[in-house]
């Protein structure tokens, strides 16, 4: 089985503050991190970390920022296909983090919403039957609607991340075969919450949800039936920066190595992950490691 991770990538710059910034204040701030990020390639750097063959797909600009991010990747256990998009600027991410761990972000997607429906769906030529689609919120409304009816199409199995927000999501759960949700993203897209956002998304047509509640942990539902209530790890947080990415990857690659449905096992594992990756600053550089990851998928 291998992961077509369809996303953005971008260059995260991470601005520790004592707290978050009100409209109109000018505040002070200390640069702590900058790396590699934006949540389609934060998916796919940890899945391949994981073993899970993995491609991504994403686009990025012509400036200084392309560079690093080629180099960056070149490191990662993926097969990265880097789209360029003449005279437009690589996407970036303005990180505030404030001594809690809380943070805000703010996402360029120039280059992301630039990836064409023809150029996202090229490398799915040599998909087979159940092989993964992962999406997230970033990519423009054609082309998200455009990979996700075609991946129906091919039956392959299609998870989405709906995030960033946006009001067309909602249209989108009977294309989607596994949902990953926090609360504030349920209750935006169902107008529920907890079990009931459940019930609602497996009757849009979502075959399996997985709704993370932060400190409360998560719950993972196949149609209306809730499989499992994993609580979080107790680690102190110091930046929540990709942690849901990291549960995200972590879930879907446990199952997939494994040759089974979403379980309690991967989100026992995608917990654990999780839980590093806040114990970190930074995005990409905060990650659990190959042999981090080897170690989690090795234990129940």
């Amino acid at each position: 089985m291998r992961a077509y991770v369809i996303g953005n990538v971008a260059i995260d710059e991470t601005i520790s503050v004592m707290s978050m910034p009100q409209a109109g204040a000018s505040i002070l701030g200390r640069e702590e991190t900058r790396d590699l990020g934006g949540k389609g390639a934060n998916q796919a750097v940890v899945m391949g970390r994981t073993g899970l063959p993995t491609t991504l797909v994403t686009a990025v600009g012509e400036d200084f920022r392309a560079q690093t991010i080629r180099d960056r990747l070149a490191g990662e256990a993926l097969d990265a296909r880097l789209l360029g998009s003449p005279h437009r600027s690589s996407d970036f991410s303005i990180i505030f983090t404030t001594p809690d761990g809380e943070n805000a972000i703010v996402t360029t997607t120039d280059s992301a919403e630039a990836l064409t429906l023809s150029e996202a769906l090229a490398p799915l030529d040599d998909a087979v039957g159940g092989d993964l689609v992962v999406l997230q919120g970033n990519l423009s409304e054609d082309v998200t609607r455009g990979i996700l009816a075609e991946a129906r199409r091919r039956g392959l199995t299609t998870a989405f991340n709906p995030s960033p927000l946006r009001p067309y999501f909602a249209e989108l759960w009977p294309f989607i075969d596994i949902a990953f949700l926090n609360r504030g993203e349920a209750e935006s897209l169902t107008g529920s919450s907890g079990e009931a956002a459940i019930h609602r998304l497996a009757e849009a047509g979502v075959a399996q949800t997985v709704l993370t509640l932060g400190g409360s942990g998560a719950i993972l539902a196949s149609g209306n039936q809730v499989l499992a209530t994993v609580p979080a790890r107790a680690v102190e947080v110091v930046d929540t920066t990709g942690a849901g990415d990291t549960f995200m990857a972590v879930a879907l690659a446990s199952a997939a190595l494994r040759s089974t449905t979403l379980d309690a096992k991967a989100i026992h594992h995608a917990t654990a992950a999780a839980a590093i990756t806040v114990s970190r600053r930074g995005t990409r550089s905060a990650f659990p490691s190959r042999t981090e990851l080897a170690g989690i998928l090795a234990g129940e």
